[in-house]
């Protein structure tokens, strides 16, 4: 079983998405199991503080250390993880073959970024892997932590029925999906390509292949498929 659990300072915006679709029945059949940690748990004084002023003047709050340290540390307690992940705009880019190799893994630790930033000693000593969806910057880690999730648990053997569906998806080979068609064959003149419906799986899967190295070149040329 996959074991993921999430640290956040806003925790009902993890929540939801977790319990639908196929992390639901990841989670239903005893496959994955997703933990989101509300971080306030830890927090400091009766306020419960998580957060504070950055040393050297500057706007915007900075994530404690005490917090964070404090929960990962009880989480490793429990089990022993193959990664603690921070998720922020400066790290590495998430690619489908990250995805891969994590749904591989046991136990996970996503920490979710907020505010300005978190205190620097936390990337030094207890991150063992940063990772960015992208080259911008959202109000938290939070909906990046959703993505990783759902990217990494659909990966994880019997999570999706069809198996072969997660292999063939985009990005795997470095290939984009090739195109799509279901019934009716035809519809306002607009006919499904006659190889599909030829029956011949041999070609319909050569087919396949040149349309996905196609679409790849025209949309994603970076991608290095060969």
């Amino acid at each position: 079983m996959l074991q993921i659990d999430i640290i956040s300072v806003m925790p009902e915006l993890i929540r939801s998405p977790l319990e639908h679709s196929i992390l639901k029945r990841g989670k239903d059949k005893g496959l994955i199991n997703i933990n989101v940690i509300d971080l306030r748990q830890y927090g400091l004084g009766k306020n419960k503080q998580v957060d504070d002023y950055q040393f050297g003047g500057g706007a915007g709050m900075v994530m404690r250390i005490e917090p964070i340290y404090n929960c990962i540390k009880d989480l490793k307690e429990k089990r022993d993880y193959n990664e603690v992940i921070f998720l922020t705009p400066d790290g590495e880019i998430f690619e489908q073959k990250t995805a891969n190799k994590l749904s591989l893994c046991t136990n996970l630790i996503l920490l979710c970024g907020h505010y300005k930033g978190i205190d620097e000693r936390i990337r030094e000593h207890l991150i063992t892997r940063e990772i960015s969806i992208g080259d911008f910057v959202l109000t938290g880690g939070e909906l990046p932590a959703v993505i990783l999730a759902d990217a990494i648990c659909r990966l994880v053997p019997g999570v999706i029925s069809d198996e072969e569906s997660a292999l063939s998806d985009s990005f795997q080979d470095d290939l984009l999906a090739p195109p799509l068609y279901t019934r009716p064959s035809e519809f306002e003149g607009w006919k499904v390509p006659d190889i599909l419906l030829s029956g011949n799986f041999k070609e319909i899967t050569k087919w396949r292949e040149e349309k996905a190295e196609e679409r790849t070149i025209s949309k994603r040329p970076d991608l290095n498929f060969n």
